[in-house]
C-alpha cells in the first residue's frame, strides 16, 4: 500500500473560500480513485493561504484485474448485429463463445483486463482534478487559458515518495518541491512523504493544519489577556477567518486609547473585527476591555512591537472617525431622521423606505392583538422608529450596526426600554442560529417588519426561484415561523397576510391570492425548518391540506403544530401504523371502482343495504367516531382525537378480512364502496392520511 501527497502552491486564496476548496478537493480526489477502483485507507485535506494540500493513504499499487462477461446478439441473429457488437466491444469473432440461456443460444464474450499500475492513473486523474476544482471567483493570468482563484504557481505531486510526472494545466511546474513561508522559511526543498511534509513545513514556519493554527491562536490570545488581567472573548467565526489568512500565527495584544472607550460595545468590536480581524476583550463583569488582539504572519526581531503600533495606528483613525459619528448623531432626534427615509427606495414597485416604515407601523398595530403583552403604543412607536438610524453617520459608515444604533439612540431621547430593545432586534431572528426576539414589543414589530416585506415582494411576483432568492424571503418566512412557534403565537397568518396587503396603497392586487401562496410557501419553509428536528415532512402536508370549516387552510401554526406532534405519535403505535394502511388499501379500492364505474362513491352510506355484521359494526363505529371527532378537534384535544381514531381499528381489520365489496349485488357493492370511503372521510377530520407516506 502507497501514498499519494498532492500540494497546490498558489499566491494567497482568501480565507473564505478555502474550506470549501479542501473540502471539494477532497469529494474529487475520492470519487475518482473509487471509480478507478483504487480503494484507500485514509484521506485528509488541509489549507493554508498559500496552498491546498492532500494525503491519501494505504493506495493500492495497481488497480484489480477485471474478468466481466457480455452477452451478445442471439446465434442465429443477422450478421450486421454480431459485427456491431464485436465493433462496440473491439473484440474479434475468437473472443467470444456460444452459450445456451433461457430459450435460445447467444454469443459470450469474456473481457478480461489486467489492472494498470496505480502511478499511471494517477497521472490521468489529479490534472483533472485540478481543472475540475471549481472557485466562487476565478482568474487568467499570463497568456494562459487556464483559470483559478489566484496565480497556481506550482504542483507538488508524490506517489510512494517519488514525483509523479503528469501533464499540466497551461505548463505549471511540476514535481516533488514545495516552499515555507514567504518570509520567514526555506524557499524550495524536496519531500516524499506526507510525515516528512509537515515536519519540513513546521521548521519552515508553515502549520499545515487548520486547526492546530486555530487552536494555538486561542490559546495564546487566551493567554496574552489573562496576563492583562482580562478574558479573551471566543469568536468561532473570527478565529476560522483569521486561521485561513496566516500560516505562522503570532498573537499580540494591543491598547485602544481609553477615549474611545465610551463608544457602544457593539461600534467597538465591528471596527475590530470587521475591518482589521482583531479580537475583543473583556473584564469579569462582561465589560469590553481596552486591548485588543492582532494575529500576525510574522514574527519579528523587536518582538512585535512595530507590528502593535502600527495597528494601533490603525485602529485610532478608524474609531476617531466612529466616535466624530457617535457625538453628531446624537445631537439630532432620531424623529428627524424620518423624512429622508422618503428619499431612499425599499424597491422601485414598493416604494419608499418612508412607506415601508408607514406599513410596519400599521401592521405592528394589527399584530399587537396576537402577542401577549404587547402595547400598541410602544409597538407603533418601535416601528415608526427603526429603520429612522439608516440615515444616521454612524450606520452609513458601519451598515452592519443598523437597529443597533437606532436603540442606543432611542435609550439616549428616553424612551422605554421595551421600545428600544424592539428597535435593536426588529431584523432578528438574521439566520437559523440567530436568537428570536422573546419581549412582546420586540416581536411585533420584527414580524411587522418581515411579514410586510414577504407580502409586498410576492404581491408584485418577486418571489424566490429556483435557488436565486435576492430578497432574502426564504430567511424572512424563516424568522416568522420561528416566532411564532417559539413563543407560542395564536395567529391566522393568512388573515395577518391579507391585512398586511390592504395596508399598500395601490401596490398590490387580490390579497386573497397573496395570502394563499405565501401559505404554500410557508409549508415548504416548515417542512425545512422542522426536518432537523426530526419531524417528518409527508405530517405538515397531511395537516396542511386540511381545510377550515370557511375552506381556508390551516394557518395557526401552533394548532397546526399540536396536531402534527398527535399525528406523529399515532403513527409510531401499531394502532396508527396499521389504520394508516387500512386506509391506503380502502382509498385505492376506491379510488379504482370509481375511475371503472365513472361514479363517485362519497355519498352518504344506506343502512337498510347493510346485511353483514363486520359491515354493519364498521358503519356504526364510523358513526360514533366522526360525531366525535369534531368537538375533540374544535376544543385542540388532538391526542383524544387520535385515540377515537385508534378506536376503528379492530372493525376495520374485521371488514377486510370478512367482507368483500365487488359482490354482484351492484346496490350492495356501491353502498360498501360507500362506507370505505367514509373511513377516508372520518380519518380526514384528523389529517390527510392521503399525504402521508409508508
Amino acid at each position: 500500500m502507497s501514498q499519494l501527497l498532492l500540494e497546490l502552491f498558489s499566491e494567497e486564496i482568501p480565507a473564505r473560500m478555502q474550506r470549501r476548496a479542501a473540502d471539494e478537493l477532497k469529494r474529487l480526489v475520492s470519487e475518482d480513485l473509487t471509480e478507478a477502483g483504487l480503494n484507500f485507507s485514509e484521506l485528509h485535506c488541509f489549507a493554508t493561504p498559500r496552498r491546498l494540500a492532500l494525503v491519501v493513504d494505504g493506495i493500492p499499487d495497481a488497480q484489480p484485474d477485471v474478468r466481466e462477461e457480455k452477452r451478445g446478439p442471439r446465434t442465429d441473429a443477422p450478421a450486421k448485429a454480431l459485427e456491431g457488437f464485436l465493433r462496440a466491444n473491439n473484440l474479434a469473432i475468437d473472443d467470444c463463445e456460444k452459450r445456451e440461456q433461457g430459450k435460445g443460444e447467444f454469443w459470450f464474450a469474456v473481457i478480461e483486463r489486467e489492472g494498470r499500475p496505480t502511478g499511471d492513473v494517477l497521472a490521468e486523474i489529479v490534472p483533472r482534478i485540478v481543472n475540475r476544482l471549481s472557485w466562487q471567483k476565478s482568474m487568467r493570468w499570463g497568456a494562459g487559458e487556464f483559470r483559478w482563484v489566484r496565480p497556481l504557481q506550482r504542483i507538488l505531486c508524490v506517489y510512494d515518495g517519488s514525483p509523479l510526472n503528469i501533464e499540466t494545466p497551461d505548463g505549471i511546474p511540476c514535481g516533488n518541491e514545495t516552499s515555507g513561508h514567504r518570509f520567514l522559511g526555506a524557499d524550495r526543498f524536496e519531500v516524499g512523504y506526507f510525515d516528512d511534509y509537515e515536519k519540513m513545513l513546521q521548521r519552515a514556519k508553515v502549520i499545515v493544519r487548520g486547526r492546530v493554527r486555530r487552536d494555538l491562536i486561542e490559546q495564546e490570545a487566551t493567554r496574552l489577556a489573562e496576563e492583562a488581567g482580562y478574558v479573551f472573548r471566543r469568536d468561532a467565526g473570527l478565529l476560522a477567518e483569521v486561521g485561513g489568512l496566516v500560516e505562522w500565527p503570532v498573537v499580540l495584544m494591543g491598547q485602544i486609547d481609553p477615549v474611545f472607550m465610551e463608544l457602544p460595545d457593539e461600534v467597538l468590536v465591528s471596527s475590530m473585527r470587521g475591518h482589521q480581524k482583531y479580537f475583543a476583550v473583556e473584564d469579569a463583569d462582561g465589560k469590553l476591555g481596552p486591548r485588543f488582539i492582532v494575529v500576525s504572519n510574522m514574527e519579528a526581531a523587536d518582538g512585535g512591537a512595530a507590528i502593535v503600533a502600527g495597528n494601533e495606528r490603525v485602529l485610532r483613525a478608524r474609531l476617531s472617525d466612529a466616535i466624530f459619528f457617535w457625538d453628531q448623531d446624537r445631537k439630532k432626534k432620531l424623529e428627524s431622521c424620518l423624512a429622508p427615509l422618503g428619499d431612499m427606495v425599499f424597491h422601485e414597485k414598493l416604494g419608499s423606505l418612508a412607506d415601508k416604515v408607514t406599513r410596519i407601523e400599521a401592521l405592528a398595530a394589527d399584530l399587537s392583538e396576537f402577542v401577549p403583552g404587547a402595547a400598541a403604543a410602544d409597538a407603533m412607536l418601535a416601528a415608526r422608529l427603526c429603520k429612522a438610524d439608516l440615515m444616521t453617520g454612524m450606520v452609513g459608515e458601519f451598515p452592519e450596526l443598523q437597529g443597533i444604533m437606532g436603540a442606543y439612540y432611542a435609550r439616549g431621547e428616553g424612551v422605554s426600554d421595551a421600545v428600544a430593545d424592539a428597535i435593536s432586534q426588529h431584523y432578528s431572528p438574521a439566520g437559523p442560529d440567530d436568537d428570536c426576539p422573546s419581549a412582546p414589543v420586540s416581536v411585533v414589530v420584527a414580524l411587522a417588519d418581515k411579514i410586510d416585506t414577504l407580502v409586498g415582494f410576492f404581491g408584485v411576483d418577486e418571489k424566490p426561484t429556483g435557488s436565486r432568492d435576492p430578497y432574502a424571503l426564504r430567511r424572512a418566512a424563516l424568522g416568522v415561523i420561528r416566532m411564532v412557534l417559539e413563543n407560542g403565537l395564536r395567529i391566522t397568518l393568512a388573515g395577518i397576510f391579507a391585512r398586511a396587503a390592504g395596508h399598500y396603497a395601490a401596490e398590490l392586487a387580490a390579497p386573497d391570492a397573496i395570502a394563499a401562496a405565501l401559505m404554500d410557501f410557508f409549508a415548504d419553509r416548515l417542512k425545512v425548518h422542522l426536518r432537523g428536528q426530526g419531524v417528518r415532512h409527508d405530517l405538515i402536508a397531511a395537516v396542511f391540506a386540511l381545510r377550515k370549516p370557511d375552506g381556508s387552510v390551516e394557518d395557526d401554526l401552533v394548532r397546526l403544530m399540536a396536531r402534527v406532534g398527535a399525528l406523529q405519535a399515532f403513527l409510531e403505535t401499531d394502532d396508527g401504523s396499521n389504520l394508516l394502511a387500512a386506509h391506503k388499501r380502502a382509498s385505492n379500492i376506491v379510488g379504482i371502482e370509481e375511475k371503472k364505474d365513472n361514479a363517485g362513491y362519497g355519498a352518504a352510506v344506506d343502512g337498510s343495504l347493510l346485511s353483514d355484521d363486520d359491515e354493519k359494526a364498521l358503519f356504526q363505529r364510523l358513526a360514533s367516531v366522526s360525531s366525535g371527532l369534531a368537538p375533540m378537534i374544535e376544543a385542540e384535544k388532538f391526542e383524544d382525537a387520535m385515540t377515537a381514531l385508534a378506536g376503528l381499528r379492530a372493525a376495520v381489520d374485521a371488514f377486510f378480512d370478512n367482507v368483500t365489496v365487488n359482490v354482484d349485488d351492484a346496490p350492495v357493492r356501491a353502498n360498501r364502496l360507500r362506507l370505505l370511503s367514509q373511513i377516508g372521510a372520518t380519518m380526514g377530520q384528523v389529517a390527510a392520511f392521503g399525504e402521508i407516506e409508508g
